[in-house]
């Protein structure tokens, strides 16, 4: 029963990647545009995993380009197609919900890079579409639906826009009752069909055009390579959509306000705070933004909803403060973690979170995190700390020297992962006298990558050999096939 849950959360972690893998993709591809995206729905970029704590948020596009209030919907594909989840019998679940005309949806194809369920790699070919069009073609009944196998009547479906899809580079030859491009890589001619279950595709490209893998040649919705400009008045327009009936909007509008600078009106953004209507996602996105430009009401805010009646609004008050880069949000999260009154999935959120902020003064918090009974707050902190060795890998060592036994092993593992410390440093920090610390010492070294070291661990065969001994069996162990071989 164990291994299953491991595999559906090794499924779901990759899941995570591919999507987060390609809206990061689809930020820099705006970027290279001159548009100035930011990360709309929280967490689209990254795969942390809250096991215990649901987080039901605002849904919005995962990205909302600030210069112009385009939004860009994103979409990672391991296989090129045009498709969405659709539900006619809840609105919100619709394909659409939440969609404006003028938003985008990018296509980003994502190929497996190595063996860890996070090791994707998006392809360089993004593509957009329109909502506007995507509407007209399924207004037009130019979509596929399908009903997944012993589906009843409500279940959520699958709609596809039919297109067809390059499968290598080369050079479009021939648009006719069929389209055909000739193969880069040998010069093949493939002959596509410009019609799929009775639907007609309009071609993309033209005759002599060259084309990408994956591009898409022919379509029932127009795709283009580019999102185009809009000059706006950012406050007046953000102030405008803080008002509107859709909360998505106020959602977006308030976030936005996080990246103007710090130069604006914050009377609308305390009108949505104090506003007993609101939804607390708006609220808290209101607030972010006046903490940013150092208004008290913000953190006053942030740190009410740290003692909500609600887990989920906690979490996601914690993992704001991840983002406020100041000493003002480590503290609070350090209240946070030390807090024994709260969810210990909170407390380990404050953890991740200090790691995110990466500021030295709490290391030495993360490190009495070592010393919790709750396995989760131990196993965040651990990976705060370890995040935090590329800028305070000398403070890290220090700290194994001077640490609890109950301590060390965390920030074993945290040196371990991170691989990248002076190994005479390192030998230099352990006590001869200390078992304990001799252990952790060959546990740290030995689970790094010997290639880095190898030219300096004869002279720790020299300094220690008993260090040296236990160095090379764990190498030993850990480079074998039979290493973490199972029966099944």
């Amino acid at each position: 029963m164990a291994q299953r849950s491991f595999k559906t959360d090794e499924s779901f972690l990759e899941k995570l990647a591919i999507g987060a893998i390609g809206t990061q993709k689809a930020l820099e591809n705006l970027k290279q545009q001159g548009h100035k995206p930011v990360e709309l729905e929280r967490g689209s970029t990254g795969y942390k995993i809250w096991k215990s704590i649901k987080i039901k948020r605002v849904r919005v596009p995962e990205i909302l380009c600030i210069n112009s209030g385009i939004r860009v919907e994103s979409r990672a594909k391991t296989n090129l197609v045009i498709s969405m989840s659709h539900s006619s019998a809840d609105e919100t679940r619709g394909w659409d919900f939440g969609l404006k005309n003028e938003d985008y949806v990018a296509l980003v194809v994502c190929e497996k890079s190595g063996e860890e369920p996070i090791d994707w790699t998006a392809d360089e070919n993004v593509q957009y579409i329109k909502v506007a069009d995507l509407r007209d073609a399924f207004d037009a009944n130019k979509v596929i639906q399908e009903r997944p196998k012993g589906a009843q009547e409500g279940f959520e479906t699958r709609l596809t826009w039919p297109c067809s899809v390059a499968s290598s580079d080369g050079t479009i030859t021939e648009i006719s009752n069929r389209l055909k491009f000739r193969r880069l890589s040998d010069n093949r001619t493939i002959s596509l069909a410009l019609s799929k279950k009775g639907i007609e595709l309009t071609p993309c490209v033209s005759e002599g055009q060259t084309i990408k893998r994956y591009q898409i040649l022919s379509s029932v919705a127009p795709i283009s390579k580019e999102v185009p400009q809009k000059n706006i008045d950012l406050e007046s327009y953000y102030r405008k959509l803080l008002s509107s009936t859709s909360i998505s909007d106020r959602y977006g509008a308030a976030k936005a306000y996080s990246f103007l600078n710090q130069r604006f009106d914050d009377v609308p953004l305390t009108e949505r705070i104090k506003d007993g209507a609101e939804h607390i996602y708006v609220k808290l996105e209101a607030a972010s933004a006046l903490a940013r430009a150092d208004s008290s009401l913000g953190y006053e805010f942030i740190e009410s909803v740290l003692a909500s009646d609600y887990l989920e609004h906690r979490l996601e008050a914690v993992i704001i403060l991840g983002e406020l880069m100041s000493e003002h949000s480590a503290q609070l999260l350090i209240q946070v973690l030390v807090d024994n009154t709260q969810h210990e999935e909170i407390r380990g959120g404050a953890a991740w979170a200090l790691g995110e902020l990466n500021l030295k003064s709490s290391i030495p918090s993360l490190i009495s995190a070592f010393n919790e009974v709750s396995l989760p707050i131990r196993v965040e902190a651990a990976r705060s700390l370890k995040r935090m060795c590329n800028s305070y890998v000398d403070v890290v060592l220090n700290s194994f020297r001077e640490a609890t036994e109950a301590e060390r092993p965390g920030i074993s593992w945290a040196l371990g992962n991170y691989g990248k410390w002076d190994l005479a440093d390192l030998v230099a920090k352990i006590d001869q006298g200390s078992l304990d610390m001799r252990q952790w010492g060959a546990y740290i070294i030995g689970t790094s990558d010997p290639n880095r070291i190898i030219n300096d661990i004869e002279n720790l065969k020299k300094i220690d050999p008993q260090l040296y001994f236990a160095v090379t069996v764990l190498w030993k162990i850990t480079s074998s096939w039979i290493y973490q071989l199972k029966e099944y």
